[in-house]
Order: structure tokens, then C-alpha cells, then sequence
């Protein structure tokens, strides 16, 4: 298996092709075998590289706490694209990879030739809403610990935005739910209490983010109701943000419509390496 030593942990990889290096960052639910698809089609165009975040499966389980947050994320990014000797590369991510990524383009824009963000957002409200985000995942975090990745599965998998998956691609959302279980409880747990928690809020960030220059593709799915508000304060905010709805979409668009997703994103590539990725003025 191969894995690459980062930040004290081994993190689980794979790739495949030559060219234009993209990396696939997964979301909370997924790990590395959440991109096969993108792997078989990019990889036959670029460099496509996938990996498995510190306590999902394949790389190292830390079993403490502190070793999980947002911050914890973005250098592990750094630190595999510097092990791999990519200088700079495109990254499509979704939900905690999507997050994960816009950061990595505020902190390190310098490495990057785009972002994808799919799912991208939840958390990035105010008031009572930004409430209720915390809550959720303290609340998850514990029956993770208490109760493992049964305890979970059941509401986690039919929540509104995922019933997309399970309409439009019934065998891929049974495959995906089951790789779920396969999760070690503690890597899950305590992601939900270091990584989603303690992002920053996209509001709390708006100078920042209007100085990004790197060209960005928000992917959102029109039924993915905790990300709307997050994604489309992106497309306000960012200077080369742009917006995909995808009609009657929810949180994981590469498997729910990989056919669409992946000719949208097809074209986004195209575009930036063209140098016509850009908002009319």
C-alpha cells in the first residue's frame, strides 16, 4: 500500500497517468476509493492522484484528539504534494476536501493551478444556524465514540442531500454507505471535532478570500440546502469563482452524476489551461 510519511502520520495515496497534476480530496463520509471514477477518466490525461485523510482508511489512525484539525489538514495537503514533488496542482474536493481546499488556496495560492469545490460551505452562516452546525457535529462526534460507525450510518446516509445518491444511483450509494462502516470510529469522531468545527467561517474570512486569484468551479447541488448560502457567498466573494447548480443534486455530485460532473469539470481544466477562465468585466 503506498503511503507517504507527513506530519507524523503514513497517508495513503494512489495514482495514476501523466500530466497536469490533480488531487481529489474526499469529504467526511468518503475516503480515497471516493474518486475511482475521476481516477479512470483524468487519469488518462493527467497525473490524478487520490488519498485517504490522518484516521480514514489506509493511513494512520491517530487516537488522539489533537492530532485532528483544520489547520492539522491543510499542512498534510502540503506536505504530500511536497513528498510527491508537485509544484503546483489542481484540487477537486468535496465537502471537508472542498473546505479544505478553498483554505489551502488562501494559504498556499502559489501551488495551485485551480480548486474545485463540491459540497462546499456548510458552516458558513451566522447566528442560530452556525449554532445548530456545531451542535450537529459534538453531537455526531460522540456517538461515533460511544456506538462506532453503526451508530451513525442510518441517519448519516439518508440525511436530504444524500437521497440524491440513493435516487439516481442506488448501487453506488449501497457501496458507499458499506465503505462507510469500514471507517475507524476514533479517525471519524475526531475529524467531526477538529476539522468541520473549527474552519474557518467563509464570512469571517472575506478579505482573504477577495484576494485569491487562483480560478475556482463551485460545484452545488440545488438540494444540498447547507451549502447554498456558504457557496454562493464563494461566487460573491472570490475574484475567479464561478458557480454550477446541478438540478436536483445533493452533497457527493461525482457519484451521484459522474457523467455530468465529470464533463463540467473536463471543461473547467480546459478553460483554466487555456487562460479563459475568467469574469467578464
Amino acid at each position: 500500500m503506498p503511503t507517504v510519511a507527513v506530519n507524523g502520520v503514513n497517508l495513503y495515496y494512489e495514482e495514476v497517468g501523466d500530466g497536469p497534476p490533480i488531487l481529489f480530496l474526499h469529504e467526511f463520509a468518503g475516503d480515497y476509493r471516493s474518486w475511482e471514477t475521476q481516477m479512470r477518466e483524468f487519469g488518462q490525461r493527467y497525473r490524478a492522484v487520490t488519498i485517504s485523510y490522518r484516521g480514514y482508511p489506509g493511513s494512520s489512525v491517530p487516537k488522539n484528539a489533537d492530532a485532528y484539525s483544520h489547520d492539522i489538514l491543510i499542512e498534510d495537503i502540503r506536505g504530500l504534494i511536497d513528498t510527491l514533488d508537485i509544484e503546483k496542482v489542481h484540487l477537486c474536493g468535496c465537502s471537508v476536501g472542498a473546505n479544505a481546499a478553498i483554505a489551502f488556496s488562501v494559504k498556499y495560492p502559489e501551488r495551485c493551478l485551480s480548486v474545485t469545490a463540491v459540497g462546499v460551505g456548510h458552516g458558513s452562516v451566522k447566528g442560530k444556524e452556525r449554532e445548530e452546525f456545531l451542535k450537529a457535529f459534538a453531537s455526531r462526534a460522540q456517538a461515533l465514540l460511544d456506538g462506532g460507525m453503526e451508530a451513525v450510518v442510518e441517519k448519516q446516509s439518508n440525511g436530504v442531500s444524500r437521497l440524491p445518491m440513493k435516487s439516481k444511483n442506488p448501487r453506488c450509494h449501497e457501496e458507499y454507505w458499506q465503505r462507510f462502516l469500514e471507517h475507524a470510529p476514533e479517525g471519524s469522531a475526531y475529524t467531526a471535532i477538529g476539522i468541520p468545527p473549527k474552519r474557518p467561517n467563509f464570512y469571517d474570512i472575506e478579505d482573504e478570500l477577495k484576494q485569491v486569484q487562483v480560478p475556482v468551479l463551485i460545484m452545488l447541488g440545488d438540494q444540498d440546502e447547507h451549502c447554498i448560502e456558504g457557496s454562493w457567498f464563494l461566487k460573491k466573494t472570490m475574484p475567479r469563482a464561478g458557480l454550477m447548480s446541478f438540478p436536483m443534486g445533493g452533497h457527493v455530485l461525482n457519484l451521484e452524476d459522474p457523467d455530468l460532473f465529470n464533463g463540467a469539470f473536463s471543461e473547467f481544466l480546459a478553460l483554466v489551461e487555456a487562460g479563459k477562465w475568467q469574469k467578464p468585466s
